[in-house]
């Protein structure tokens, strides 16, 4: 097996992502981390077609005359989300509508899961934060974390939920994974819900875009 070193880029504009990709000769991939899921494709040769639909990258394969970018926050997702699935888990709401976001809304319209996107400045049919508890209460029993409330080293931040609304019928899934237990799962799991958090996901993503770096 070849030897590999996995590193962290730190960025602070991504109009600096060419200039990374000169200096380091021998880079062969990468991962690419909120917020440049969707910016960073302006400066891709080429996306796969899961990419391109969704509109969102976070693994990108280097080769000599060309940047590939794909996204493995699908695979992630829908391999760690499905098993949690029940019957009964028809609709769903999306909190945030970053590029995570994308990968999400992929799986769920793959399945046939209805869902509706809540977010602090919502767009045309989407909801505002406003408008949370009276659609948890019309049977939208999946409840989607995609923004970053409640990660370290906020972790004493909530997303603004009444959880007296939440029951054992609820599906609360969290993209974050440190901290392990947010308030939002912690709070869904004092009401018996099924909750997960990301790190499967950070996992299988992770797993997926290997094969795509070495294949």
């Amino acid at each position: 097996m070849r030897s590999c070193v996995y590193k962290n880029f730190e960025i602070e504009h991504i109009s600096s992502f060419p200039k990374l990709i000169l200096e380091q000769k021998n880079l062969r991939g990468l991962n690419v981390t909120a917020p440049y899921k969707q910016t960073v494709i302006a400066y891709l040769d080429e996306l796969d077609a899961t990419a391109k639909k969704i509109n969102a990258v976070n693994c990108i394969k280097i080769l000599s005359d060309r940047t590939i970018g794909f996204n493995t926050d699908v695979v992630g997702f829908e391999k760690t989300f499905l098993p949690l699935v029940k019957p009964h888990h028809a609709k769903a709401l999306i909190l945030g509508n970053g590029g995570a976001t994308k990968a999400v809304e992929f799986v769920l319209q793959k399945i046939g899961i209805q869902y509706l996107i809540v977010s602090r400045n919502p767009t045309i049919n989407q909801l505002h934060y406003s408008d949370l508890n009276a659609f948890i209460k019309k049977d939208f029993k999946v409840i989607i974390n995609c923004t970053p409330v409640g990660m370290f080293p906020y972790e004493n931040e909530c997303v603004s939920i009444d959880f007296d609304f939440i029951s054992s019928q609820h599906l609360c899934y969290d993209l974050i994974y440190n901290p392990a237990e947010t308030l939002f799962l912690k709070n869904a799991k004092a009401k018996n819900a099924i909750v997960q958090n990301g790190l499967p996901m950070l996992i299988a993503q992770a797993e997926a875009a290997w094969q795509i770096w070495n294949s």
